[in-house]
């Protein structure tokens, strides 16, 4: 199937047809903004047919009721409903004219209709109107007129999709629908017709897509706080369920109903373990009926035995007509189509003829339910084909399926309610409580209950008006009628439930349904698809089976605590299935599962597949089917419900070792043994926190052991810890926060008024909160203050070492993957991870092997410059290269890479042995706790050192920041003297004393010798990966990558800051940021971009002379060169009166503010943040 070809035309129908419907509605004087009178005979010059007037006026009601734009939308989706269907109907040969619609025999976009239109054969076609079309050549009036023919024709066997068309749809069929690029001319031409052979598949598919950006608009509209309604809870919340899961939920719910209580059928209900392994390796005949999905229990223990052996008992009795299923949220109809199958293979197993049981299960067995009408609508048209599919006579028959759009009481009118109830009490009561608990019901949908009534009494009823002459007769049938059988499907109990519910969070539903759902779901909140599990298991009978797929977050948040104690102490997982995030499709990541839980309680061993590991939508099936023929796949376990009781929570942790299990038994907690605790929230970030590279560094206390020590000195900041990236054992120093005395007090009255304060600047732990990443903590000496995202543990013990190694263990990770699928790592979760002391010589074993992960990973840390603790320092060595100190160097961190890989794993045996537990490991080629940087990287790091040596920042002979604020001291440069205004041009020629490229290579000659300069050059050039000479590679890299990777690298707050004036590289320097001075712009204005602006006043008058001169291509050469230089003259024209108002001002800084602050003063002279 090209689900690709679907998806196009499906989203362009959408815009085409409400576009085609609003200008048929605009020819009969109806726009969003006005309308012409609905009691008008003509509209536009045109005179309206009393039909046309009468169908109008229908329209305008529909519109002043529901709105414009939503009626354009109704009447689009029912005109592409109808086309899907004929052109299905056509293609499969169903059509009881046996005359293609769209096509001829050889599917060209040659309606057969049209050419057989005189010798049609359909009811109430006028066949004088057929000859008048003809004569007059009026083909779009005469094919318009055979479409709208054909569609009434058909409503006599589906009255459920083809309605009789003589309202207001019939006026706004769209004109032109025989020209090339029509809906109907794309509908062919960009679907291949063998698409169109299986009825669920392409109609799910074109309902999927056709949704697809009113999905996208109704998301983009909670941004802004609107909330959905009940006109876009089915787009906001559809979505196509996978053939595979349909066929798991059903043949596991309805299938496993029948097989365990008729075990004698399963040799003709089920393949061998020859044709179940030759389906799953692709082997698929399209006559096989078997169940393949269907997974054989686990083997049980006595007691369990015993009660199903009861329950299986009650399915013993069941004969197939007696058998109630439904889908209460049954779309496009999927599922509906495939209980359908699953019904006929039971019934002819049981020994009904197809034509006998295809009437059955219409009658007796399927039901279904939607809050969208066109859902329903395409439901009952995937059932009635699957119907005609089974019994070729069908259309002659008029059995209709329970298949109905959820009906509203809203609108129905008193004195027909009146009539209907003739005056009987009984019957009154039933309709008043049918019509007040149906009131609003597509707020609600399927999680409404409805009190059961005496359907015979209602329906006994219903049949005395048909026979009754009465005006009331037809508004009876039309309203009522609906609204009767849908509390009856509501009401009535079913032996299985199989569906795919809407997900929506709380916060995103209106008023209504929130009123609604607190009236009635008191302790289900939060989701919608929560309320659902628990109406749907409300729908079964005793002993019933639900199959069911939702989102998997139910079974691990807290927030479904509640649920998961429900389902474990009163019902029964049978099985459960856990695909990977993108089973739908490729590009869809969600988080689900499939699952059938027993309306009983047992300590049932049911059977659950985790198919995590196994990426893309198009390995899932396939992964599944190999867990059904395998009791020793790996990813498939059996696990008893009574052992999640003894997880934290109840959590559904059913990959979990029973020894994993039971170290929540017995064991103390981290919460109970130390302090693992949430930090601070300021409330204002950009008030209180810096990165600790952008503020003077004199202001920075360190090593502090008490808030009190801190404030007692005159230092402004404290180091903080903020979580950050994935990295184990030691890391992520970059911010520091605001602490002296008053903003201390500022922060007591704001934010979450800081917590745990008695715990700030002691020696911990410290660990990322939230993160895609697994769990990963790290070492916190004195000092630090921690933030709500940067979770921190104390002890008062003596072993923070030893928690250290535990916390960061593999079964660490593995307990948090239980406690904390989602990765929210609160200190409340962390809190429950079980604590087993070793013995002393094993504890102190552990803690130096923890210290020394924490030495590698800071050896590695401390090698970059955004760490406070880089050193810098190079040795003057004449000849050395640059290239041999990289090889060097990542031979250092290939090596701690490898001690920190392989002093893990020893940490890891030695847990795993005092925790009586064997947990997993993978190999990994580079430890991710160190930085891996690939020769580009490293060279670039260098030429970011080298800018800091030129500012002063570093010096190649001082050990760490030589200057980074506070006092100047010129003892520290002692080789290498940094630039003497702080102003550094980078410019596309050397024009000035001081150039970037001139200065960075005296740098490089200097640290490395003469010898090696052009080596040195060459391979930086290299590493750059530009071409050209080694210098004017360097200088393209100045001039248009520096600033970009310097930025990346400070993340978005720079240090060294570029005034640029554009595009043409007019004029370009840098500065340093903690050297800035009041006249620090004025300088570069009269000494930097005067200069610059002289130089290229003459360039330009001396090219203008020599192209005057010059002929031929040489004068081609020397115009381009004039071009370039007049583009940047004109520039740093520009630039100048820009840069003049600022430097007049001489504008002071506080480096407090902040680098974000401080850069908004400049922002238009300064180049973008990027």
């Amino acid at each position: 199937m090209d689900k690709n070809a679907i998806k196009k035309y499906a989203v362009w129908a959408r815009v085409e047809l409400i576009s085609r419907v609003a200008q048929k509605a605009q020819q009969y004087g109806i726009t969003e903004e006005e309308m012409v009178d609905a009691g008008a005979d003509s509209v536009n010059g045109k005179v309206l047919s009393a039909e046309e007037m009468q169908q109008r006026r229908a329209l305008i009601a529909q519109i002043n009721e529901k709105g414009y734009q939503q009626v354009m939308e109704e009447v689009a989706y029912t005109w592409f409903n109808r086309f899907s269907a004929l052109r299905f109907m056509e293609v499969n040969g169903y059509l009881p004219s046996h005359v293609r619609v769209f096509t001829d025999e050889n599917n060209a976009f040659k309606p057969q209709i049209l050419a057989e239109a005189l010798h049609l054969e359909l009811d109430k076609l006028d066949k004088d109107k057929v000859y008048a079309l003809k004569e007059t050549e009026q083909t779009e009036e005469l094919y318009k007129y055979l479409l709208i023919v054909q569609c009434n024709a058909l409503n006599s066997i589906l009255p459920g999709m083809f309605q009789t068309i003589a309202d207001y749809t019939e006026l706004l069929l769209p004109d032109n629908l025989l020209r090339e690029g029509s809906v109907i001319e794309q509908m062919i031409s960009q679907i291949p017709e063998d698409n169109w052979q299986d009825a669920v598949q392409i109609i799910g598919w074109l309902y999927q897509y056709y949704n697809s950006e009113k999905k996208d608009d109704v998301f983009a509209a909670l941004k802004k706080n609107v909330k959905i309604t009940k006109e876009n809870i089915p787009a906001a919340t559809q979505l196509f369920t996978p053939d595979w899961i349909v066929r798991y939920m059903v043949e596991n719910s309805l299938g496993r109903l029948w097989v365990e209580g008729h075990p004698d059928t399963k040799t003709q209900l089920l393949p061998t373990p020859e044709e179940q392994a030759a389906y799953t390796a692709g082997s698929r005949d399209p006559e096989d009926t078997k169940w393949h999905y269907y997974l054989e229990e686990a083997q049980q223990e006595p007691q369990v035995q015993a009660q199903l052996a009861e329950i299986r008992k009650q399915y013993a009795a069941l004969t197939p007509e007696q058998i109630k299923v439904i889908d209460p949220c049954c779309g496009s109809g999927h599922i509906l189509a495939y209980l359908f199958d699953v019904l006929m293979q039971i019934y002819e197993n049981y020994g009904y003829t197809s034509r006998d049981a295809v009437t059955s299960i219409l009658q007796n067995n399927l039901y279904g339910l939607d809050i969208d009408d066109r859902a329903a609508q395409l439901a009952y048209f995937a059932v009635m084909m699957k119907a005609r599919r089974y019994d070729r006579r069908f259309f002659s028959h008029t059995t209709q399926p329970h298949v109905y759009a959820i009906e509203e009481s809203n609108r129905i009118e008193k004195p027909d309610v009146e009539y209907f109830c003739n005056g009987k009490p009984e019957l009154k009561d039933a309709m008043h409580t049918i019509l007040t608990q149906l009131y609003d019901a597509k707020e609600y949908g399927s999680i409404l209950t409805i009190t059961p009534q005496d359907w015979d009494a209602l329906y006994a009823r219903f049949d005395e008006v048909a026979d009754e002459s009465s005006f009331h007769r037809e508004s009876i049938r039309k309203k009522l009628l609906p609204l009767v059988r849908v509390a009856q499907t509501l009401a009535q109990k079913y032996d299985v439930v199989v569906t795919n519910p809407p997900y929506m969070g709380s916060s995103n539903m209106n008023e209504t349904l929130l009123e609604y759902i607190h009236e009635n779901f008191e302790n289900t909140k939060t989701d919608l698809y929560i309320i659902f599990i628990y109406r749907t298991l409300k729908m079964l009978k005793n002993n019933g089976l639900l199959g069911i797929m939702t989102s998997y977050t139910w079974m691990f948040l807290s927030s479904f605590e509640a649920l998961r104690k429900y389902l474990i102490s009163q019902k029964t997982i049978v099985s459960l299935v856990q695909p990977e995030y993108h089973s739908f499709f490729q590009e869809a990541f969600v988080p689900i599962c499939a699952y059938v839980v027993g309306n009983y309680r047992s300590d049932y061993k049911g059977t659950f597949i985790n198919q995590n590991k196994f990426y893309g939508a198009d390995k899932q099936e396939y992964v599944y089917l190999n867990a059904v023929n395998s009791n020793e796949c790996e990813y498939k376990y059996c696990v008893s419900q009574k052992e999640f009781l003894m997880i934290p929570g109840n959590v559904i942790a059913y990959w979990l070792s029973p020894e994993f299990s039971h170290l929540f038994k017995n064991n103390v907690l981290l919460q109970e043994y130390a302090l693992p605790r949430q930090g601070l929230a300021t409330g204002d970030n950009d008030r209180f926190l810096r990165y600790w590279y952008e503020v003077d560094y004199s202001k920075i206390g360190f090593d502090f052991v008490s808030t009190e020590d801190f404030q007692a000195t005159k230092k402004l900041y404290a180091p903080y810890n903020k979580g950050g990236e994935y990295r184990k054992w030691y890391g992520n120093r970059e911010l520091v926060i605001k602490f002296d005395s008053k903003n201390y007090i500022c922060l007591m009255k704001q934010g979450n008024h800081l917590p745990s304060r008695q715990l700030y600047f002691r020696e911990g732990i410290n660990w990322t909160a939230l993160t895609i990443s697994d769990f990963s903590c790290r070492y916190t000496e004195n000092g630090f203050v921690f933030d709500t995202k940067g979770s921190s543990c104390f002890t008062n013990h003596d072993d923070i070492m030893y928690l250290l190694a535990l916390l960061n263990s593999k079964v660490a990770n593995t307990v948090l993957k239980v406690l904390s699928p989602t990765m929210d790592y609160n200190c409340g979760t962390v809190g429950k991870i079980p604590v087993i002391l070793p013995d002393c010589n094993t504890k102190i074993c552990i803690e130096q092997l923890a210290k020394a992960c924490v030495e590698l990973v800071k050896k590695s840390w401390d090698s970059h410059e955004t760490s406070w603790g880089f050193h810098g320092k190079r040795t003057r060595t004449d000849g050395k290269t640059i290239e041999a100190e990289y090889v060097l160097y990542e031979q250092n961190m290939k090596e701690i890479s490898s001690q920190l890989t392989h002093t893990e794993e020893e940490i890891n045996d030695l847990i795993d042995s005092i925790y009586n537990v064997k947990t997993e490991r993978e190999n990994v080629n580079w430890n991710p706790s160190i930085y891996h940087e690939d020769m580009t990287s490293y060279v670039k790091q260098f030429i970011s050192y080298a800018v800091g040596c030129m500012f002063g920042r570093y010096s190649p002979t001082y050990d760490g920041l030589a200057y980074a604020g506070g006092t100047w001291d010129d003892s520290k440069y002692n080789i290498y003297k940094p630039d003497a205004d702080g102003i550094i041009p980078i410019c596309d020629d050397e024009y000035f004393e001081d150039d970037m490229v001139g200065r960075f290579v005296e740098f490089v000659r200097v640290v490395y010798g003469d010898s090696s300069l052009e080596d040195n050059l060459r391979f930086i050039a290299n590493a750059l990966g530009g071409k050209g000479q080694p210098k004017e590679v360097i200088r393209d890299y100045f001039l248009n990558d520096f600033y970009a990777d310097h930025c990346k690298i400070y993340q978005k707050c720079p240090i060294y800051w570029m005034f640029d004036s554009g595009k043409k590289n007019g004029f370009k320097c840098l500065i340093y940021l903690h050297r800035y001075q009041p006249d620090t712009i004025a300088r570069i204005r009269t000494d930097y971009v005067h200069e610059q602006q002289a130089r290229y006043d003459t360039a330009e008058k001396e090219l203008e002379q020599r192209v005057a001169k010059a002929s031929g291509s040489e004068r081609v050469k020397l115009s381009n060169q004039w071009k370039k230089i007049h583009a940047q003259a004109q520039e740093i024209h520009e630039y100048e009166e820009k840069i003049h108002s600022l430097a007049d001002r001489m504008i002071k800084i506080d480096l407090d503010d902040g680098v974000k602050h401080n850069y908004e003063i400049f922002k238009d002279v300064l180049a973008k943040i990027k």
